[in-house]
């Protein structure tokens, strides 16, 4: 720590702190929604309940935390880097914004009794489409691992029933009921490394577009229903609305991008290596690109509420440390 007293330390690092923490513990509750998500969104003929039954019949309880440990901890991982990455951004947008709009928008949404603005929606738009930018490469592999053991047995229950050859059946079949490194290997012996960024394009602008209304709406409802409310933006109640609020608009507008993502790795990991495999639509008004919506946003508002109810709650903590 280089001569610092750990107050300090922890004061310098309370973004890191907090995101991690609330992270681990947003997802480690939600993660049952996130695989109903991932196996309603893989297979068209796929409804919420019947898939409920089924995985508890045929994997019991523990089926709806599938391969959890690894995801959890690069979840993690890829929060802190987004939520570090998103605070340096938007400070360094708030100056660059600062001559333009005659006040820095960081100053204008932390005075008491405003409301947002351009100035405040660009730089925090900003800031989380450069912030998913930077996540997307690293979230991408650890995200194709985890929805491919997410969904696993579904891939070897609903592929096996149709009319394959036996080596594109074994590739289908080579998924299931293996732990999330067996996972990652499996992958790689049949795609080779780039396959772990198999349907990166439909990732990315989704983590682009995603992150910058998700931090958007955040920031600009917070700000709102603190006003309204005549409280800090800081106080609980606003933080758990906004959080709660603020991953809906984005999830609705990425959704689409979400489901050709997994429908397009889905079919590249069922396939040879090297074989065609034709490019799903975005069909933003066909029901099928929509299959999970409602569990992604029940998620959505609870892992919003939960993370950012943690987070800043920790990081006021932090803040209230007295310096040794």
């Amino acid at each position: 720590m280089s001569g610092d007293t750990p107050k300090i330390w922890i004061k310098q690092h309370r973004t890191e702190i907090a995101s991690s923490i609330s992270s681990a513990l947003s997802m480690t509750i939600t993660y049952p929604m996130d695989t109903l998500k991932s196996r309603v969104q893989a297979y068209k003929s796929q409804k919420v309940m019947p898939v409920v039954r089924e995985t508890f019949a045929t994997e019991g309880i523990r089926g709806f935390w599938r391969a959890s440990l690894a995801p959890l901890a690069s979840y993690t991982l890829v929060r802190v880097l987004n939520f570090t990455t998103y605070q340096k951004a938007k400070y360094q947008c708030s100056a660059w914004l600062e001559p333009v709009a005659g006040v820095a928008p960081l100053v204008f949404v932390n005075t008491p009794g405003t409301l947002p603005n351009l100035s405040t929606v660009t730089c925090f738009g900003a800031a989380g489409a450069f912030s998913g930018a930077c996540a997307s490469f690293a979230s991408c592999p650890f995200e194709l691992i985890k929805q491919t053991s997410q969904i696993s047995v579904l891939m070897a229950q609903k592929e096996s029933n149709s009319v394959l050859t036996k080596v594109d059946d074994a590739i289908r079949r080579s998924y299931q009921g293996k732990n999330i490194f067996q996972t990652a290997k499996a992958i790689v012996r049949n795609q080779g490394l780039l396959g772990m960024y198999a349907g990166f394009r439909f990732h990315f602008a989704r983590d682009v577009l995603g992150t910058s209304i998700y931090f958007m709406s955040y920031e600009s409802a917070k700000q709102t229903i603190a006003t309204i409310r005549g409280e800090s933006a800081t106080s609980p109640i606003p933080v758990l609305i906004a959080g709660g609020l603020s991953g809906i608009l984005g999830m609705i507008i990425i959704y689409p991008f979400d489901t050709a993502r997994i429908i397009f790795q889905r079919n590249r990991l069922s396939s040879l290596r090297g074989e065609p495999v034709i490019m799903p639509n975005l069909d933003y008004f066909k029901r099928r690109s929509y299959n999970g919506l409602g569990v992604s946003i029940a998620r959505t508002i609870f892992i919003n509420a939960i993370f950012f109810s943690t987070f800043e709650r920790i990081k006021k903590e932090i803040n209230g440390l007295e310096d040794e």
